[in-house]
């Protein structure tokens, strides 16, 4: 009997050893397998600038990193911007508006590596401030402040995410 309570007590000790080692394991894993995107050559990003009451003229468009680092930046014209992000910039990046005229910065966050058009406006500013205040510029961060900050119809919903081209109905944040 005794034998047989410290083989019990044995067992589970080295059990709960063993499934700690595979719960680390399987952390690791995950992060390890964490995919970093990035621009493989040089790209041209384009867009329009706005705000509530329509097309902004002029300001600049700043490009940076996470941390602020400033990777290129451009004047607009007309309301629009066209933009050079060199080969191997790691996303996600940031384009930022601003100009003389209002104090109030427009931003959008650029987390995919295959689209080209990102409109800057007062929608994408909210989105990617959510995003972020969520833990950064994730899909799936970017996805639920885009639900928690534009109204989208249910009809246009969905249990993995949007139905139709988030890029172009639902703040251009894509």
């Amino acid at each position: 009997m005794k034998h047989t309570v410290l083989f019990s007590i044995l067992m589970v000790t080295l059990s709960s050893f063993a499934v700690t080692g595979c719960d680390q394991g399987q952390k690791t894993a995950k992060v390890g397998q964490a995919v970093v995107k990035k621009y493989t050559q040089a790209t041209t990003l384009e867009g329009v600038i706005s705000d509530n009451k329509g097309v902004i003229k002029t300001g600049m468009v700043d490009v940076t990193d996470e941390s602020g680092l400033l990777i290129n930046h451009v004047a607009v014209d007309n309301g629009h911007y066209r933009v050079e992000i060199p080969a191997n910039t790691i996303l996600p990046i940031l384009l930022t508006f601003s100009s003389e005229s209002s104090a109030e910065k427009l931003v959008t966050a650029v987390i995919n590596d295959t689209i080209t058009n990102y409109s800057i406006n007062p929608s994408t500013t909210t989105i990617a401030k959510a995003a972020k205040a969520m833990g950064g510029y994730t899909h799936a961060n970017m996805v639920r402040a885009a639900e928690k900050t534009i109204h989208t119809p249910d009809a246009n919903k969905t249990t993995t995410g949007w139905r139709g081209d988030p890029t172009t109905q639902y703040g251009g944040w894509h």
